[in-house]
């Protein structure tokens, strides 16, 4: 069976069994009310919480007991540790009446007693929860520009800081001791901004540094670790593109190794990096990058591409739990195409489309996809889907019009909770219909309707290639020089020959103009420069309409312009004889 999914909305939050059933969870009890803020799983999936409003309550998923209830009526975020110990809840930041610094808006509770383990003042919503590594040894925060970090959950004690000039993001590797930092400075008075890589506690100067890349086009940077720690991709990103050709500002990609490696990962197609994501396997990443339709490529750990997916309507990617399945889709303001690819064999296993989705997530199993369309990012046609990813749609859930779904979700599982299966290409049995949109008409202007439609397209798409060096070629890929020098040497190659084909031909073929001579004999002048310049340009005429004579002889359609031009050549050598017996 697929793990439950809870919806959060207009109508309150319930809980969905997941396939194959999708009823209403009868053990998890609706809460009705109107004001549900936030809704959290832990990390395992064994605990659930939210906040109506009125209460922080956190439920046994399995049994739905009520474990703990806090009264926490203002609180809109929540989020649980990752072993279970620690609720962290936040509410929005306020300042006493008098002008006085406000109360702690931070809190950690232990879920074993209901204690207040400690609160803190936290004025931002961005990154208002600490981290914790995954064993829960030590738990990070920023505060003021700095990392603080406390151990094995004893918040009174800060057991070490991590200063640098001004630290203004960081984010933790996951897995297994030893935890690595990456931190992020952003650049200021000329200096560049950097991200660099340390292993907890070893923060005494540059030289700890396990990693340093430094950049100076970034006003923002997002950091993501691979799942086995040992490297972080780096999306480094300014408000504005100076060149003025991009609205988003400009994107570039780094790769940081913690062995010290970094490269700038190189995108052959230039506009906006719309999403970078780690294949589970931790060795491969899929970036989606590229002025419209938009290139999708897999890199490997030496940043070179694996498999090129050509361009497409697509400004995301999701790689399956397994790491077997990859998604390409484009939400948001494209039409909702997906496309779901057999990662192993690089080959295409369906093309579903959800339009107006403006959320996606992959359920645990490795085997369904919801798809949602949520307020207030829309506020019409709210609902959800959910699919196999051979593209049957297996539930299909609309709410009234007059409600709103605001959140759907998947309860996690642990890492091997579900075992790997086989890639399906047959789409699976479903009750419903396919989720085919109607083919849209282009519009035609009402002068062309009865006439035969012409296919034009505004760009040609690129075909999905495979980039790796084929196993039996023992030939290393060239260097930038070796190609450039390839290409040169193939296009003296290529002229060579052409030039050879049209020496050939003339000498084959007899001059096709008799009314004009190819090759006159000795020039001869007027004496009058303007007579002369006249003579000139009648020639230079006569020659280019023997130019589309030719063309037209080889079944070029000519443009009615150039029809006219052909019928003036009378007129013109009666012109050109007249001049030249006037010498």
């Amino acid at each position: 069976r697929a793990p439950p999914a809870p919806v959060r909305g207009s109508e309150g939050l319930y809980m969905v069994n997941g396939p194959p059933s999708f009823t209403e969870s009868t053990t998890f009890q609706r809460d009705s009310g109107k004001n549900c803020k936030a809704v959290a799983f832990s990390k395992d999936g064994s605990l659930f919480g939210w906040c109506n409003g009125e209460k922080v309550n956190i439920v046994n998923v399995a049994s739905a007991e009520l474990l703990r209830s806090f009264d926490l009526p203002k609180a809109v975020c929540l989020e649980f540790s990752p072993k279970n110990n620690v609720l962290v809840t936040w509410q929005a930041y306020s300042t006493a009446k008098d002008g006085t610094a406000g109360v702690p808006n931070l809190q950690l509770y232990d879920l074993k007693t209901g204690k207040c383990l400690k609160s803190f003042i936290q004025k931002k919503m961005q990154n208002w929860c600490p981290c914790w590594a995954d064993d829960e040894s030590i738990c990070a925060r920023n505060v003021n520009n700095e990392v603080h970090f406390f151990e094995n959950n004893n918040f009174n004690t800060i057991a070490n800081k991590l200063h640098l000039q001004k630290v203004s993001d960081f984010v933790l590797s996951p897995g297994a001791q030893p935890t690595k930092v990456a931190v992020y400075v952003p650049g200021s008075k000329g200096a560049p901004s950097f991200v660099r890589l340390y292993q907890y506690p070893n923060f005494g100067g540059p030289q700890s540094a396990l990693a340093n890349k430094s950049f100076f086009k970034a006003d923002k940077v997002t950091m993501l670790w691979n799942k086995k720690a040992t490297a972080v991709l780096v999306i480094a990103s300014t408000e504005v593109d100076k060149s003025g050709a991009s609205y988003y500002g400009e994107q570039t990609l780094h790769y940081i190794a913690t062995n010290g490696e970094s490269a700038v990962v190189q995108l052959p197609k230039n506009g906006p990096i719309y999403d970078v994501v780690w294949n589970p396997n931790s060795v491969e990443f899929c970036a989606v990058y590229g002025f419209m339709p938009a290139k999708a490529t897999v890199f490997n750990l030496k940043c070179d591409p694996v498999f090129d997916f050509g361009t497409g309507p697509r400004n995301a990617a999701y790689y399956s739990p397994p790491g077997h399945i990859l998604v390409l889709a484009g939400f948001g303001n494209l039409r909702g195409q997906m496309e779901v690819w057999d990662v192993k064999n690089y080959k295409l296993i369906s093309k579903p489309v959800a339009s107006d989705s403006t959320y996606f997530a992959w359920c645990p199993d490795g085997e369904h996809i919801v798809t949602a369309t949520c307020a207030p990012r829309l506020r019409v046609g709210n609902g959800y889907k959910i699919w196999h990813y051979t593209g049957s749609v297996l539930h299909n859930h609309e709410v009234p019009s007059n409600e709103e779904i605001w959140q759907v979700s998947w309860q996690p599982f642990p890492e091997g909770a579900f075992p790997a299966r086989a890639v399906k290409y047959q789409a699976v049995p479903s009750e419903l219909p396919s989720a085919e949109p109607k083919a849209a008409q282009a519009y035609r202007p009402p002068a062309l309707r009865n006439k035969p439609v012409t296919a034009s397209k505004l760009h040609e798409d690129e075909p999905p290639q495979n980039m790796k060096p084929q196993s039996g070629s023992s030939e290393k890929p060239l260097s930038k020089t070796a190609l450039k020098n390839q290409r040169k040497h193939e296009a003296k190659k290529a002229a060579k020959q052409e030039a050879k084909a049209d020496t050939n031909q003339e000498s084959v073929q007899p001059s096709a103009s008799q009314n004009v001579p190819r090759n006159p004999g000795p020039v001869v002048t007027s004496g009058d420069p303007e007579v002369d310049k006249k003579i000139k340009n009648l020639k230079k005429k006569l020659k280019a309409i023997e130019q589309l004579k030719e063309q037209a002889a080889a079944g070029k359609q000519l443009e009615k312009n150039q029809l006219e031009k052909i019928q003036k050549e009378t007129a013109l050598l009666q012109e050109l004889e007249d001049l030249e017996l006037g010498l």
